[in-house]
Parts: structure tokens; sequence; C-alpha cells
């Protein structure tokens, strides 16, 4: 039995047909977490234009293979998971198993109107993080940052994964022990 795309998405059917399309859908859904999934991408390659392109990469890669959104019962962590994919891939192709650094880029841009001192203080604030977050294991990278800008559950982060939901509650709590430390 086929299910329908409010099944696929959890979100509620819209539309005269009583569902919305499951290429508005991918549409929406991906673009509603493409700030989340650069940003993600971003802590994870180390560099943003390889987080752009992985995005792009990413979208190109739900797009071809649509036809299985009505199998799909996360759409959010689907989506998540084909970009780790594409950045995994990424990291493995020759002449790119380079991290390039961090320093010196903005990584999340402030929002408009903020005050000069608060500026500072947020940049130093956002330079503390990502050298803290530059400390961590890729897994526990990965696994804290689906955590927080990826919003998923622990459920979702661990079958996105294919490993134990106790085992990504370790890395969690891992990482944000040594986070804690590093931000004390």
């Amino acid at each position: 039995m086929s299910k329908t795309v409010a099944q696929v998405s959890g979100a509620p059917a819209t539309g005269s047909a009583g569902g919305v399309l499951p290429t508005e859908l991918l549409l929406r859904t991906f673009t509603e977490l493409r700030d989340e999934l650069v940003s993600t991408l971003w802590f994870i390659l180390g560099n943003a234009e390889d987080a752009q392109d992985i995005a792009q990469e990413a979208f190109l890669r739900c797009w071809r293979t649509q036809h299985n959104l009505p199998e799909i019962r996360d759409l959010r962590a689907w989506i998540f998971r084909v970009g780790l994919n594409a950045a995994e891939d990424l990291r493995r192709s020759a002449g790119r198993r380079r991290v390039k650094p961090l320093v010196g880029e903005n990584i999340m841009q402030l929002a408009d109107g903020t005050a000069p001192a608060q500026v500072v203080e947020d940049e130093e604030s956002l330079q503390r993080i990502r050298q803290a977050l530059l400390g961590l294991r890729p897994e526990e990278k990965e696994v804290f940052l689906l955590r927080q800008n990826g919003e998923l559950t622990y459920e979702q982060i661990a079958q996105m994964r294919k490993c134990p939901i106790g085992t990504v509650k370790t890395q969690m709590r891992t990482a944000l022990e040594k986070l804690r430390k590093v931000l004390a």
C-alpha cells in the first residue's frame, strides 16, 4: 500500500487532492533545511564553498531519487543523510583530504542592526565555538551538529548512521563534555 505525502513528511496534507505533490514537498522541505544543512556541512568540511557545493549535490541526488519519496518516513532526516553522504564522498576524493581551516571566515551571519559591541562579543563566541567543534572527533561532531543544527532526534540520528541509539547518545554526551571543558 502506498503512503501519502502527508505520511512521508509528517506534515498535514494540503491541496485540492488532499496532499502535496512529492516534488513540491521535496522543494519546500529542502528550501526550509538548506541553511541548516549548509551550516552543518560547513563545520564538517571546514570550507564554505565546499559546503555550498555539497548542498547543491545533495539536492540533485534527492531530486534524482524523488520517485522513492513515498517510501521515506522522515524526509528531513533523509535529506541530511544524503548531504552527509555527499560530504563523505568529497572527503574521500583524491586531492581533497586536507580540511581547510575555518579561521577568519564568517560561518554564521549576524543579524543587521546589532550593536557593534555585541557584534564583537558574538564573533568572539562564534570563534570559540568553531575552535571547540574542530577539537571533536568526526563522529562526535556529526552527532552534535545533526542534533543541534539539524534538530534531529537521537532515534533519527541512529537510523541515519546505522548504529545503536546508545552509541549516538554516548557520542553526544562526550561531545557536550568536551565542549563544556573548552568553553568553560
